[in-house]
């Protein structure tokens, strides 16, 4: 079974950038160094990973990642620093 990541990017103008992906250190290279990244990525790099959960369906990441994004930036904060 392949386990799902969401993953959460603070970007150099502090905005965070939210994903899922089955490999972690192969998207976050992509993100920095790649065409394959994010367009929203490209102008803001470097980015890093400062928050991740895992997921053992894709469906499940996608609906967490829809949820993330619904929060309020102080919320994603807060989690992010739990």
């Amino acid at each position: 079974m392949t386990m799902w990541y969401l993953y959460v990017l603070l970007c150099n103008d502090n905005t965070f950038y939210t994903g899922v992906t089955t490999d972690l250190n192969r998207r976050l290279t992509e993100h920095n160094n790649s065409a394959r990244g994010a367009k929203y990525t490209r102008s803001r790099r470097p980015v890093k990973i400062v928050y991740y959960e895992t997921h053992g369906s894709q469906s499940a990441a996608q609906k967490a990642e829809c949820a993330f994004k619904k929060l309020t930036r102080k919320e994603k904060v807060l989690k992010i620093e739990r």
